[in-house]
């Protein structure tokens, strides 16, 4: 198949694009590198089913080509990137879903938008669940991802109910591995750089936070799968790891996992509107894709961390 991924050279887009091409398929990857990166791709560009176009989803986009399939992963994903300039984080998730959308429809293409578990909000259901409508402050400082990300969803089934098209949603939920962004601001990629460098970890609040870390491996499997699932399952179905951890065990498990040199330092304030609780209830996925995730934190981390010893050259 002829499959296009927007965000290809993100850090989730470009295990995706490994993935696909093993799988034969030719694949384009549409990347505008603001947060992705052409070193997260570089070892793809001499397979001859791979091509590279670089691109703002915002612009429209044509292809001659015949496009079976669109992945569309395109928006800056941690707050320190979406918030830099949130009416273009915005712009992604409403015009440039309604580009790719528009695409997939001249090529009656299946549509698979990623979405986020930040449609939740800071949540009174835990764990949540895909019927849950979420608890989401409109003109907080996390809002243009966070009402982004819904209305993204809202256009993808108006699409379907106005044109027939094939489309499924997908709720991400936190997600980490090997070639994270080193200055992305998540959690998981600032506590491997600082215990990488024997660096205090600053943790917000008491460290009583907490979330469900999924290998990123793991949720490429799970992408791929909701893909090809049956034209009526649309979804939104949500995909991650429901094994909760603080943020404070977290820590622990790096410094462990690291050999560091490194202190805890809680600054005893929350960021606005960031979620106390993140889990998801990932029933549905089990029940219709026949997925959960395999790969444990400890597993996974460990696996981070050698990534990131390398490209530090440590």
């Amino acid at each position: 198949m002829n499959i296009l991924i927007t965000g290809g050279a993100g850090f989730i887009g470009s295990h995706l694009c490994e993935k696909l091409l093993a799988d034969n398929n030719r694949i384009f990857c549409v990347d505008n590198l603001f947060t992705g990166s052409y070193d997260n791709i570089r070892h793809l560009e001499s397979n001859q089913n791979f091509k590279f176009i670089e691109h703002d989803i915002i612009e429209p986009l044509f292809l001659d080509e015949k496009i079976d399939q669109v992945y569309n992963l395109a928006c800056p994903a941690s707050p320190i990137h979406y918030q830099e300039n949130p009416v273009r984080t915005i712009k992604a998730n409403t015009i440039g879903v309604i580009n790719m959308l528009g695409l997939a429809r001249r090529h009656n293409a299946r549509f698979l938008q990623a979405s986020t578990s930040e449609v939740y909000g800071d949540p009174d259901v835990h764990p949540q669940v895909e019927s849950y409508r979420g608890n989401v402050n409109t003109i907080g400082p996390r809002a243009c991802y966070d009402e982004g990300k819904r209305v993204s969803e809202t256009l993808c089934f108006d699409y379907r109910r106005m044109h027939g098209m094939e489309i499924k949603v997908i709720r991400i939920f936190n997600t980490y591995g090997p070639r994270m962004a080193f200055e992305d601001g998540r959690v998981i990629s600032n506590f491997i750089l600082n215990a990488l460098k024997d660096e205090n970890l600053l943790i917000d609040g008491d460290g009583s936070q907490t979330r469900s870390f999924c290998y990123v491996d793991d949720l490429v499997d799970s992408i791929t799968k909701m893909m090809n699932s049956d034209i009526d399952f649309t979804g939104p179905v949500n995909l991650g790891n429901p094994n909760e951890f603080t943020i404070k065990e977290l820590a622990k498990k790096v410094i462990e996992l690291t050999n560091s040199k490194s202190q805890l330092i809680f600054n005893g304030e929350f960021r606005e509107d960031d979620p106390m609780q993140r889990q998801p209830d990932i029933s549905l996925a089990k029940k219709v894709l026949d997925w959960e995730p395999k790969i444990e934190l400890e597993e996974g981390l460990i696996k981070t961390i050698e990534n990131f010893k390398i490209r530090l050259k440590i």
